[in-house]
């Protein structure tokens, strides 16, 4: 070997190792950061010996399309299951506290207990304060549902804003990408910032992602809408200042396609958008006919016989905004809402908590026990035997897309089972999403795990490397001290 190839040979293993360190230090700067994917730099050699030829990226398309799809169901079963909690906490939580329910089972033994003293004023008063606490409930109850629509609806106007300004940035870093893929650039820190914001849409909306040339992504939901091609498509929502039971919400377009939402208890929604809509749009509209329902079957137990014969009926013991009682088993949108104590056996409003006793709560003319006896029974008896006997639901309550028909509510029972039977549906389609959520959390960690050991930073194997180019850097000083060394000779020889 001549001393300009030993020469040369250091040189070209300076220049190597300087490259390759500069990589592993970004690596190991690098190594607590989530949205980084560890560079090498490959070598090559040929007569002139070993130069590094490029800066390879650890990429694993394979493992990030699993972790995007891992990551798109977690976002959407987490999402389902906190509006299923803050639905089971507008109830009262684990033991149901502030249920319709609770209260219409105190509000069966205050009847129980003026049935056998049916001349105490006293009890008479602890059955209609019971009413009154049914009646509550299912106000308080009907509101908190539709505060629970009302903030996923804001949830999707905020998610929708947020996946537009991911998207432009998914544009920004893909021109980057091609750019530099075009011009021969290391496009790897592009990558990264692309990867980043690619994560996070897969947490709003899930994603299907395809590279074309230059590197150039097409982005598109998982039922085919095209999300990116060149250039951003537009998602658009208009939220609602307000929701009731008869207001309902609006879609999400993407590029003017609706957004369909999820179902089931297992959600089959992709990303948080489509579980906020399903929380929206059918979990939660359905739990409000539940409790509209319950309201409806109220009115309509403690009706009484009109006397003037048209409508045959009147409302009694139980009003409502709507002031009728209504025939057929169709839930009214609301009516839980709006259902009160009739305020003539109210005594704070000037009424007579005895009209329950005696008939007669709303229609004056029809009294049951008119010389008021205080031994009197027979209309509470009947009172209280109607809230055990069946009666028929809307059976469309009973029942949500995507959830086991066979656990619904069923249609013809007691009202006091069907309030029993409302919070099992919602304590199961809860319990369901728990296990999911579970499933789900376990899936993404195992696919998160297996992309950080493929393309994060392991700082055992950064180090090891470390020492390795150090062990190249030492030869090529040896080298270098050999032909000084021998040059020195050659002077002295020269001399």
């Amino acid at each position: 070997m001549s001393l300009t190839s030993a020469l040369n040979t250091a040189q070209g293993i300076f220049n190597n190792t300087g490259t390759q360190s500069s990589v592993v230090s970004n690596n190991i700067s690098n190594a607590g950061n989530k949205d980084y994917v560890r560079r090498q730099a490959m070598l090559t050699t040929s007569l002139n010996g070993a130069q590094v030829v490029k800066i390879d990226r650890a990429q694993e398309d394979a493992l990030l399309r699993q972790y995007l799809k891992s990551s798109s169901q977690d976002s959407a079963q987490q999402t389902l299951l906190s509006g299923l909690e803050d639905l089971k906490s507008i109830m009262g939580g684990n033991d149901y506290e502030t249920s319709p329910s609770t209260y219409l089972g105190v509000f069966q033994q205050k009847l129980q207990a003026f049935r056998t003293t049916p001349g105490s004023t006293v009890a008479a008063q602890g059955a209609i304060t019971a009413a009154q606490d049914v009646a509550n409930s299912l106000n308080n109850a009907s509101t908190s549902v539709q505060d629970v629509r009302a903030s996923a609806d804001k949830q999707i106007a905020t998610a929708v804003d947020t996946l537009n300004t991911l998207l432009s940035q998914f544009e920004t870093a893909n021109n980057a990408v091609k750019t530099a893929t075009a011009t021969g650039a290391d496009p790897s820190s592009a990558l990264d910032e692309r990867e980043k914001a690619l994560k996070q849409i897969s947490q709003i909306v899930g994603v299907s992602a395809t590279t074309r040339d230059n590197n150039d992504m097409v982005l598109s939901t998982s039922d085919g809408t095209i999300l990116f091609e060149t250039i951003p498509r537009t998602v658009t929502f208009q939220a609602k200042d307000a929701y009731n039971a008869t207001i309902a919400g609006n879609s999400v377009y993407i590029d003017g396609v609706a957004l369909p939402r999820g179902s089931g208890s297992t959600a089959t929604g992709q990303g948080s958008l489509q579980s906020l809509l399903q929380i929206r749009d059918e979990i939660a509209p359905n739990f409000q006919k539940q409790l509209d329902e319950i309201a409806r079957g109220l009115v309509s137990l403690f009706k009484e016989q009109s006397t003037s014969g048209t409508p045959a009926y009147v409302t009694g013991l139980f009003t409502w905004s709507g002031d009728t009682v209504e025939a057929g088993s169709t839930a009214v949108a609301g009516m839980a809402s709006t259902i009160t104590v009739s305020s003539t056996v109210i005594t704070s409003q000037g009424g007579d908590p005895m009209r329950l006793r005696d008939g007669g709560v709303n229609a004056d003319g029809v009294v049951n026990n008119p010389t008021h006896l205080s031994g009197y029974t027979t209309d509470l008896d009947s009172l209280y035997n109607a809230l055990g006997s069946d009666i028929d639901f809307d059976p469309a309550t009973g029942t949500t897309a995507g959830f086991d028909t066979s656990t619904g509510i069923d249609s013809n029972v007691s009202i006091m089972e069907y309030a029993t039977n409302s919070l099992g549906w919602l304590e199961q389609y809860r319990s369901n999403a728990t296990t999911a959520a579970e499933n789900t959390s376990a899936a993404l960690s195992r696919s998160d795990e297996a992309y950080s050991n493929e393309t994060g930073v392991n700082l055992d194997e950064e180090l090891t490397l470390l020492l390795d180019i150090e062990q190249s850097y030492k030869a090529a000083t040896k080298i270098l001290n050999a032909v000084d060394e021998m040059l020195k000779s050659l002077l002295d020889i020269a001399s």
